[in-house]
């Protein structure tokens, strides 16, 4: 298209100074023309770019089909369209942790031009792969524990993103089991070790804990094969209730837990619908389809120019009860109405 408007413009430029004499108004002439030239290229140029957006989850692609396709669609309302002006490069640890790290060096090899990183380990992992492309976070308790940014309101550096407000988001799933459970003083927290955010999390449980009057056993399993024992021993414990602290291990094992949950009489409550869906008594959490809408948001941001640093990290506002009657009619449970009042989605 550039080589066919040059030549055209070219041939004009030809004929129109053939029929001008003054030497001042051919050359004028030429100046615009090579304006409109350049103009053009510009353009074309423009129009020509595909952004490269990489994504990196410590996930397996079956169980992140869901919100992948929503933050395409959300980028694709603002204007991104996939083979025109937007390319996807994704990479999945399928739940291993330790590939994080070479997947994120794969993405920055790419040169991408933004990266998602969902979850603590792959936010850490793409930091430390690049200080210049651009990172967006989020699932992440709290960046500034983390390292991976200076504060909320300034990140500084390459990455900013979402957090979510862990110490209330806990504090809350426990009051919710308080309320539900008659006569509830302990709760086992499921949790993985090696997860630092989860360590982050166990940590910030204590004091809603505390001011609810629930003592807390730490079940803490880096293995699907530990769970077993896990919760043989909340069980005896006399743990009646479990809180589930979201992780990639927990992804890939919610049948798993929920049966578990069932055999060892241990009414459950994790941070998203998935978990409701796969037989638990109920989730709490930041509004996912909200999360996705800003993840789109600050990438939508950044390839039009902004800076991480200059992009403040969002909390959640807006939240999401859902609970399965189902489950509860197994355990023997009839939920409250005020905690019937705020779900926002029952399955019966």
């Amino acid at each position: 298209m550039i080589k066919r408007l040059s030549r055209n413009l070219a041939i004009l430029s030809d004929n129109l100074k053939s029929k001008i004499q003054n030497r001042k108004l051919a050359g004028l002439l030429a100046i615009v023309v090579t304006l409109a030239l350049c103009g053009a290229v510009v353009e074309a140029q423009q129009q020509a770019k595909v952004f490269k957006i990489g994504w990196l989850t410590p996930r397996s692609a079956s169980s992140a089909v869901s919100q992948k396709e929503a933050i395409r669609s959300m980028l694709r309302e603002r204007g991104y369209v996939e083979s025109k002006n937007m390319a996807f490069e994704y990479r999945y640890a399928d739940n291993k942790l330790d590939r994080l790290p070479p997947l994120a060096k794969e993405l920055v090899d790419l040169n991408v031009d933004v990266l998602i990183a969902r979850a603590p380990r792959a936010a850490l992992a793409a930091k430390n792969a690049t200080r210049k492309i651009p990172i967006v976070f989020y699932d992440v308790a709290d960046p500034v524990e983390l390292g991976l940014v200076n504060s909320l309101a300034r990140p500084g550096g390459n990455l900013t993103g979402l957090t979510i407000i862990t110490e209330v988001l806990v504090g809350k799933r426990l009051e919710l089991l308080k309320d539900t459970v008659p006569r509830l003083s302990r709760v086992a927290v499921l949790w993985n070790p090696q997860n630092p955010g989860n360590a982050q999390q166990w940590k910030e449980s204590q004091i809603p804990a505390r001011e609810l009057g629930l003592q807390l056993h730490s079940m803490a399993v880096s293995s699907a094969d530990r769970y077993e024992g896990a919760f043989k021993e909340a069980a005896k414990a006399r743990s009646a209730a479990l809180a589930v602290t979201p992780d990639p291990l927990v992804f890939s094992n919610l049948k798993l837990i929920t049966d578990l949950a069932a055999k060892y009489r241990l009414p459950a409550i994790a941070d998203r619908g998935e978990f409701v869906e796969s037989g638990g008594l109920m989730a709490y959490g930041a509004h996912e389809a909200e999360q996705d809408r800003r993840v789109a948001y600050y990438v939508d941001r950044i390839l039009k120019g902004a800076q991480p640093a200059d992009l403040p990290v969002e909390q959640p506002t807006t939240f999401e009860l859902m609970i399965n009657l189902k489950t509860a009619k197994a355990f023997g449970l009839t939920i409250p109405p005020v905690v019937l009042a705020r779900a926002t989605k029952v399955i019966k």
